[in-house]
C-alpha cells in the first residue's frame, strides 16, 4: 500500500493517462520489486559518482568557462561569465558538502516545473542520499540553467572543447574506419540487382554485426567516465583489434532478432523502412553512429535513418544537433583539424603526422556521402526535450504521447549507451536475470515499439543475464565486487549487453 501511494504522488510525472489500473500496478511493481539506485548506496557506483565523479565534472566545467572568459573581447560578456563560474562553484561545494538540493531557477522552459515538482516530492533530499538517476539529471540541468539565464552565454556548451579534444586523439580508430566505411558502402553499390545467393546472405548478415558492434564499442568512449584516462587509454578502447577481443565481453547478444526485423521489412518490399538512433556521446561515438546509419542506408535495411540527439548540453558528452555540424566540418577540413597542433601540443613542442592523401580521399568521401545523405532527407536529427527530462522512459507514452506515435513508425529504435539503459530499466536494482522485455515496462512487448540497446555497461542496472552469471562476474572478474555487495564488473565499460525488445509484437 505504501508503494501504491507513492505512484498515486508521482503520478503527474507520468501524465494523466496514468490512472489507469494497469499501468498503475505495473508502475507499483517497479518500485516494489526493483527500488532505484540511490547515491547513499555504499555498494553503488552511484555513491561513487557523487563523491568522486561529479565534482570533478563540475570542476572541468568551471576551468572551461574560466578559459572562455579569459578570452572575452566584451566586459559584459567577461563579468556575467565570471558570475557563472562563481554559480558553477557554489554548486561545487553545495555537492561536496551534502547540502540539500535547491529549487532549479525557472529559465522558462516545461521542463524546469517537472524537476522542482518531482524535488519537492522527494522531501528536499541532499546530494549524498537522494535516486540517482534523478540527481544525476538534475546536476546537468541546474549547470545548463546558470547559462541558460544569462545574456551573453545563452547557448554556450560547457563540454564542447572537450568533446572535439577527444574525437581528435581518436584519430587512429577514425582513419581505420573511414577507410572501412569507404569500401563497404562501394562494394554495396557494386552489388546492387546482383542475385543474393545463401553465402552473400550469410555475409550481409555478418557485416550487420559487425557495424553494430563498432558501433557498440564506441560507447567505451564517454567523457563523463574518463576523468582519469590518457589519450593514449582512450584509443585502446578504439580500433579493430580491440573490438575482435571484446567480443567475448558481449554478455547478451541479440542482434540475430535485430537484424531478422530488418531483414523482413525488406525483403517484403515495404517501401518506408526507417531507423531510429537515439544518440549518446558526441566525438567518436557520434561518428560510428554515423557509420552505422550510412551503412543502413547503403545496404537497403533502411530508407531514412532518424538520429535524436538532446537539446542541452547533457553528460558531458551527448550529442547535440551543432556537435553533428562540428564532426561534419572537422571531416570536411581533415587536414587543418588533424595536423594543426593543438594547444596542449604547442605547449609540448609536438606537431601531429600529416595525412595521407588516401587518409584525406577517405575522409572526404564520409563528408560527402553522410552530407549527400543529410540533404537528401535520408538522414536526419529531430531534438525533443523529451530526452532531458528528469525520469525514466518508462513515463514516455504519457509524458509525451506525439514522440511515443511517432517512434511506432520505425522498423527499429537504436537506444545508444549507458545512461539510455538505464532510463530504458527506470535505473532500478532488479534481479539480474529479470527478462529485459520485463524491465523496460511500457515500451516492451505490446508497445509498438521494437527497442534495440546498445550499451557498455557502466552502471549497476543489468538484467537479462542467465542465472548465476552475475556472482561468476563479481567472483572471477578483476575488480568484479567479490564478497563486497557491489556489480563493480558493470562499472567500467568492459562488458556489454544488446537487447531486443519486439514491442510490435503482440504481449
Amino acid at each position: 500500500m505504501e508503494h501504491e501511494t507513492k505512484i498515486r504522488e508521482l503520478l503527474p510525472f507520468y501524465g494523466p493517462s496514468t490512472t489507469n489500473s494497469k499501468e498503475l500496478q505495473s508502475l507499483i511493481a517497479v518500485y516494489s520489486l526493483a527500488a532505484p539506485y540511490s547515491t547513499s548506496d555504499k555498494t553503488s557506483f552511484a555513491y561513487v559518482s557523487a563523491r568522486d565523479r561529479w565534482p570533478i565534472i563540475i570542476t572541468s566545467a568551471i576551468d572551461d568557462t574560466y578559459r572562455s572568459v579569459s578570452q572575452c573581447d566584451s566586459d559584459a560578456a567577461r563579468e556575467e561569465g565570471k558570475k557563472i563560474v562563481e554559480e558553477l562553484a557554489r554548486l561545487k561545494y553545495e555537492l561536496q558538502h551534502d547540502r540539500q538540493l535547491t529549487p532549479i531557477r525557472d529559465d522558462g522552459s516545461p521542463d524546469i516545473a517537472l524537476y522542482n515538482q518531482e524535488l519537492e516530492l522527494l522531501g528536499t533530499p541532499t546530494w549524498f542520499n537522494v535516486p540517482w538517476l534523478y540527481s544525476e539529471c538534475y546536476l546537468y540541468r541546474r549547470i545548463n540553467t546558470s547559462f541558460s539565464l544569462s545574456t551573453h552565454w545563452k547557448d554556450y556548451d560547457v563540454f564542447a572543447r572537450q568533446k572535439i579534444n577527444t574525437f581528435r586523439s581518436s584519430r587512429p580508430a577514425v582513419l581505420e574506419l573511414a577507410a572501412r566505411y569507404k569500401e563497404i558502402v562501394q562494394q554495396l553499390g557494386a552489388d546492387q540487382g546482383k542475385q543474393i545467393d545463401a553465402e552473400r546472405e550469410e555475409a550481409q548478415k555478418i557485416l550487420f554485426y559487425e557495424m553494430c558492434e563498432i558501433c557498440l564499442w564506441g560507447n567505451a568512449t564517454d567523457l563523463s567516465l574518463l576523468t582519469s584516462l590518457t589519450y593514449e587509454d582512450i584509443q585502446k578502447l578504439q580500433g579493430s583489434e580491440a573490438r575482435k577481443a571484446s567480443e567475448k565481453n558481449i554478455l547478451i547478444n541479440d542482434l540475430d532478432k535485430a537484424y531478422a526485423v530488418l531483414k523482413k521489412a525488406k525483403d517484403a518490399g515495404q517501401e518506408d523502412r526507417r531507423v531510429d538512433i537515439v544518440l549518446d556521446n558526441a566525438g567518436f561515438e557520434l561518428y560510428v553512429d554515423l557509420i552505422l546509419a550510412g551503412y543502413l542506408l547503403a545496404s537497403g535495411l533502411a530508407t531514412l535513418v532518424v538520429l535524436h540527439p538532446k537539446s542541452l548540453p547533457w553528460f558531458v558528452s551527448d550529442v547535440l544537433p551543432s556537435d553533428f555540424a562540428t564532426l561534419l566540418n572537422a571531416l570536411s577540413h581533415p587536414q587543418p583539424f588533424y595536423e594543426n597542433p593543438s594547444e596542449d601540443e604547442k605547449l609540448q613542442g609536438t606537431t601531429p603526422p600529416p595525412l595521407s592523401l588516401k587518409e584525406v580521399s577517405e575522409l572526404t568521401f564520409l563528408f560527402e556521402d553522410w552530407g549527400c545523405l543529410h540533404a537528401e532527407g535520408q538522414l536526419i536529427l529531430r531534438s525533443n526535450p523529451f530526452w532531458t527530462h528528469p525520469g525514466s522512459f518508462w513515463r514516455l507514452p504519457t509524458a509525451d504521447a506525439e514522440l511515443f506515435d511517432d517512434l511506432k513508425s520505425s522498423e527499429l529504435v537504436v537506444f545508444k549507451g549507458d545512461l539510455n539503459y538505464r532510463k530504458l530499466t527506470g535505473d532500478a536494482a532488479w534481479d539480474p536475470t529479470t527478462p529485459f522485455t520485463e524491465a523496460i515496462g511500457p515500451l516492451g512487448p505490446g508497445s509498438g515499439v521494437n527497442v534495440l540497446a546498445l550499451r557498455t555497461c557502466k552502471a549497476d542496472v543489468v538484467v537479462g543475464l542467465q542465472p548465476g552469471e552475475d556472482k561468476k562476474l563479481r567472483a572471477t572478474t578483476e575488480d568484479g565486487g567479490g564478497d563486497s555487495g557491489a556489480r563493480k564488473w558493470a562499472w567500467s565499460g568492459k562488458w556489454a549487453v544488446v537487447s531486443f525488445s519486439g514491442g510490435k509484437e503482440r504481449k
